[in-house]
């Protein structure tokens, strides 16, 4: 009798420990599973290490010049600028239009508004960063007062340059454009012509080649100090900076229209118009490049 009694006994004992060791293994479970989700939840909302890419078509000089001293900004930032030249003034905004790439710093407002209308893009400006005073260069001859009957005078064939540099020319004493002519100018828009000069209309990356040919040349500023030259130094005229032209051809960041207010298109810009890029842009052109001022 006592031996079964014992038997009962530890029988009990035992089944209680069992349970016990249920209660506490089902007791861990459920106090696991919020702290796997706390450790998930962490995760997520931690940083990435990865910088957010900002993609960017741009002339040579000067505009992928400032771009190398704004990604060091930049990077501080978060983000990861990354440039892509192109010489000529169609493929940058092809490629922006097309979602390849996200902006593209070359070009100003009128440009940016002709090739709009003429090509049915959908660019957008995101922020004025620089001008550059578009100038009158020597060619075979280095004074304007040389001048003379059937000189030839090479200046950029798509519109709002072409105009621009035949209003530099008017400015100067060389033609008459007719009334109203203005932003759209062309040589058929000349209405005086005293010297007889003949106006060589040529892509704008092309106007410097011509310099031993003609005798003189119409250059937008980066591709006057892509071939060496200073708008301060060895222009014989270029526009002032308080002119109407400077204001009006400020170069800007384009994007496609709904792109401008992304994060990343905004801190782009605010580098490009902070302190250190407007110092790095006075230090480094000899008033060749301007920054602009909203």
């Amino acid at each position: 009798m006592k031996k079964r009694i014992f038997a009962v006994l530890m029988a009990g004992v035992l089944a209680a420990g069992v349970l016990a060791g249920c209660g506490s293994s089902s007791a861990s479970a459920p106090a696991s599973a919020p702290a796997a989700e706390e450790k998930k939840e962490e995760a997520e909302a931690a940083p990435s290490s990865e910088p957010v890419v900002i993609t960017v078509a741009a002339s040579p000089t000067p505009h992928s010049e400032i771009l190398a001293k704004a990604k060091e900004i930049l990077a501080g930032q978060g983000y990861e600028l990354k440039v892509t030249e192109f010489e000529d003034y169609v493929q940058p905004n092809n490629v922006v239009e097309s979602g390849e790439i996200d902006a593209n710093y070359f070009q100003h407002i009128p440009y940016l508004n002709s090739f709009n209308e003429e090509q049915g893009t959908h660019l957008v400006n995101a922020g004025g960063i620089h001008y550059e005073p578009f100038g009158i260069y020597p060619g075979t001859k280095s004074d304007l007062a040389a001048v003379a009957d059937g000189d030839r005078i090479a200046v950029p064939n798509d519109t709002t340059n072409e105009a621009r540099a035949l209003l530099l020319l008017q400015d100067n004493g060389l033609i008459t454009l007719k009334e109203g002519a203005g932003l759209t100018a062309t040589k058929n828009d000349v209405a005086e012509n005293p010297y007889n000069i003949e106006i060589v209309e040529v892509e704008a990356a092309q106007v410097s080649k011509l310099i031993p040919e003609v005798a003189f040349v119409v250059l937008n500023g980066n591709y006057a100090m892509e071939a060496g030259l200073s708008v301060g130094k060895d222009s014989i005229a270029f526009e002032s900076s308080d002119s109407e032209a400077a204001k009006t051809y400020v170069n800007v960041i384009a994007v496609k229209e709904g792109n401008e207010n992304e994060d990343k298109i905004k801190a782009l810009v605010d580098v490009l118009k902070s302190d250190d890029i407007k110092n790095f842009i006075n230090e480094t052109y000899d008033g060749a490049v301007v920054p602009f001022e909203d």
